[in-house]
């Protein structure tokens, strides 16, 4: 199920051509000069994109990348106008960005069945009835319909949660995830278990909840691309929270927070502008005299929880301080 995640694709689209008019001349047995009739052609099919909340990726677009709607239909007699071409609609998860070649972002898709046209079609073309005056009472021309658009589009999914798990590979965060939520994140015990990000939703107080996304590590040099680099930061842009995971285990526990906090700045330094949450996970590992050598390496207005997603040591406090922070 992993490896059919796809956050990401390029496409091509191509709106339909508008139909042409009609130049058609009435005729009849008692009417041999009727005159024009000729109906307008058709418009032709957008390109629309749709939001579908049932979905969550894109991998349906990677084996579907040239998308074209259908061409409007050509005017006909008796001033008839010929049908619209029909649109085609491309469904993509919530959180999709689009943008065009330049980087330029076209629409978002931020709730379920909300739709962005990507790619108007060709407008009909007039029939010869729009063109008869008073001094050109038989005109036997007719507008052509006017081309579609086409061109390349970036897809880019950003997944829409509320609280976003930072740390290094085997800090805890998939772990924690499925003590919190009902997701079934895969957890082992080695380096970049987790090779997609993962939703889960935290149930709270009195029938609430929020959503928390939990990314692949990252590790120092992420920048430069290794591990993961940045594959997947894109998801926590859309946070509101950054949870900061640090394992009891760690060498450094300060140096590591700040390696970590080095490596989202390089990324996108508005992210430096979000709250901040730091646990240190596995904390069933230490007693109370490690925990108070671990608050003295960091500097006194940092908050620290120490968690345990084995045990539940202090999850509710967790749920209690990410909720409170949501709702300043």
């Amino acid at each position: 199920m992993q490896s059919n995640f796809v956050d990401y694709v390029k496409i091509f689209c191509k709106s339909g051509h508008g139909g042409a008019g009609s130049a058609h001349l009435h005729r009849a047995k008692y009417i041999p000069k009727g005159g024009p009739d000729g109906g307008d052609g058709g418009r032709g099919g957008h390109i629309i994109l749709r939001g579908n909340a049932q979905l969550w990726t894109l991998l349906a677009l990677k084996y579907s990348k040239h998308n074209k709607a259908e061409n409007g239909k050509p005017g006909g007699k008796q001033e008839l106008t010929g049908a619209n071409g029909a649109d085609l609609y491309i469904e993509v998860p919530v959180g999709t960005i689009a943008k065009d070649e330049s980087g330029t972002i076209v629409g978002e898709i931020t709730k379920d069945k909300e739709e962005i046209i990507l790619l108007e079609g060709g407008k009909g073309g007039l029939g010869n009835s729009h063109f008869k005056s008073s001094t050109n009472q038989t005109p036997r021309y007719a507008q052509p319909g006017l081309p579609g658009k086409e061109g390349n589009f970036i897809l880019e999914l950003k997944l829409l949660g509320d609280v976003g798990l930072v740390g290094f590979p085997n800090a805890g965060k998939s772990t924690l995830l499925s003590a919190l939520t009902s997701a079934k994140p895969k957890i082992a015990d080695y380096a970049f278990t987790t090779l997609v990000p993962n939703l889960g939703i935290v149930k709270y107080r009195d029938f609430q909840s929020f959503v928390i996304a939990d990314i692949p590590g990252i590790i120092e040099g992420a920048s430069e691309g290794k591990g993961l680099g940045y594959k997947f930061l894109r998801h926590i842009e859309r946070n509101s929270i950054l949870l900061f995971l640090i394992p009891a285990d760690a060498k450094d526990y300060y140096q590591e927070y700040k390696i970590l906090l080095n490596e989202l700045n390089k990324y996108n330094p508005e992210l430096n502008d979000k709250d901040r949450v730091i646990a240190i996970s596995k904390s069933d590992l230490l007693d109370k005299e490690l925990e108070e050598e671990i608050r003295k390496t960091f500097p006194e207005n940092f908050k620290l929880l120490f968690i345990s997603a084995v045990t539940g040591e202090n999850l509710t406090q967790l749920k209690d301080e990410l909720w409170k922070l949501l709702h300043q």
